[in-house]
């Protein structure tokens, strides 16, 4: 596959990023209920089209990374959050995920934001490989923060200066 097509999400995207999310749930980095039918709202009041970027290959979207604050808080507003990624099933291994991280740091940049940062399960060794691999390190573990799936998990806290 060559290089995923990255672009901003447009609001006629929100099926299709809703049944994506649905596809891809699972307790491996989900610490919410999984998505329910139907699977047509994805955008939110807090996160519209303008926070993500989708990556799409052969004119459908297989992935997508979702930026925002994280706080609401005057003081912290120099930070950009990741606040979710996904690829889909078929496009993982392709260079998606590293596509739209790179995608999600150059946003935060260009907003002029001096930092970024996430949140990963402890367990999701294949998501902290590749925000490694994006420039990201652990900056703190939260020990069994989650109970997920009939096992308590880790929180780990990554990031990355921006300037």
């Amino acid at each position: 596959m060559s290089e995923p097509f990255i672009r901003v999400a447009r609001f006629d995207d929100e099926g299709e990023l809703a049944r994506l999310d649905q596809a891809t749930w699972s307790t491996l980095h989900a610490v919410t209920p999984p998505p329910q039918p139907p699977y047509d709202t994805f955008f939110s009041e807090r996160s519209g089209p303008r926070d993500h970027h989708v990556a799409e290959h052969r004119g459908r979207i297989v992935g997508y990374v979702r930026l925002g604050f994280p706080t609401e808080l005057a003081s912290n507003a120099h930070v950009r959050q990741i606040r979710g990624l996904a690829v889909a099933e078929e496009a993982r291994g392709l260079g998606v995920g590293r596509a739209l991280v790179r995608a999600a740091v150059a946003q935060a940049r260009e907003a002029g934001a001096r930092r970024i940062t996430l949140r990963v399960l402890g367990h999701n060794t294949a998501a902290r490989r590749l925000y490694e691999s994006g420039g990201f390190a652990v900056e703190g573990v939260q020990p069994e923060e989650f109970f997920v799936g009939g096992t308590y998990v880790d929180d780990v806290l990554m990031g990355q200066s921006l300037v």
